[in-house]
């Protein structure tokens, strides 16, 4: 695969390394020379997809997995391409990877409610006890969540409903 790649995008730069990747900084695709299996083709296919997609960078976590998924996409047309077919499985299993990532940074610390990246892409805030949290910047280690030195938000006085009829209702619920 690497031999057919190499020829039908020379201006493509592939260079042995630890593991598949793409680096938008060297415009390189790293390729784990170890690995001569079915999946260390698709593997291949999916880096070549970022490069030929320029994939540079993304600021929100959720923007990661659309570059992903859209990775993934491309590397599907060029297995057509050199007659390859990738498990849509194997593709799934990569794209859960991102997902359990992105999941896990976006659980409270506190209350432990899902919540959304805020607009500086450096923090998650949570909507139900609104707990500010920072998470580090790599895709690569676990997913920590911290609080320590952020300000947080008072959060407000949650109002009570009751079911009881006041006194002036006429009627049944």
């Amino acid at each position: 695969m690497l031999e057919q790649l190499q020829a039908r995008f020379p201006d493509l730069r592939f260079v042995a390394s630890s593991r598949f990747c793409w680096s938008p900084q060297t415009h390189e695709i790293g390729y784990d020379q170890a690995r001569h299996d079915q999946t260390a083709d698709w593997s291949l296919l999916h880096e070549t997809g970022h490069a030929l997609l320029n994939h540079t960078q993304y600021l929100a976590d959720f923007e990661l997995l659309r570059l992903e998924m859209a990775a993934w996409a491309k590397a599907r047309e060029l297995a057509v391409d050199f007659g390859v077919t990738i498990d849509e499985n194997h593709i799934q299993d990569c794209l859960d990877t991102y997902r359990d990532w992105l999941y896990k940074r976006s659980i409270c610390p506190h209350c432990s409610t899902r919540a959304l990246q805020q607009n500086d892409y450096a923090h998650y805030r949570c909507f139900n006890c609104h707990t500010v949290w920072g998470v580090t910047p790599s895709r690569f280690c676990r997913a920590y969540r911290a609080t320590k030195n952020l300000k947080q938000h008072p959060t407000t006085p949650t109002a009570v409903f009751s079911l009881k009829k006041s006194p002036s209702e006429d009627g049944d619920f």
